[in-house]
């Protein structure tokens, strides 16, 4: 299954990476890294994380505060947001798909 963000979670992404390289150099890039790799590990196991619904989950960073909110579709892993767990919980849940 192929992996595809909503523009707006690409948007967080793009701006996660550049909070972080401001506060350090680099450290933007670590935050790319682990976020690639957890949608590297959703792919491979999509429905192994904390669920929300049926079709919605999310998987979290090792090293940030962060969880990879995503739903899963019948031709795709769609990516609803990259969500920092420390502000506004559930903010995303306007994103997500309804179940019908």
């Amino acid at each position: 299954m192929e992996i595809r963000l909503l523009d707006v979670a690409q948007k967080e992404l793009d701006e996660a990476i550049e909070y972080y390289n401001g506060e350090s150099l680099g450290l933007g890039d670590r935050f790319l890294v682990e976020a690639l790799a957890a949608f590297e590990r959703i792919k491979r196991f999509p429905r192994a994380w904390h669920p929300y619904s049926e079709n919605t989950r999310r998987c979290r960073t090792h090293r940030f505060p962060y969880g990879i909110i995503y739903q899963i579709l019948e031709s795709e892993i769609l990516i609803v947001a990259v969500a920092n767990l420390h502000k506004r919980p559930g903010y995303w849940l306007d994103r997500v798909r309804q179940n019908k």
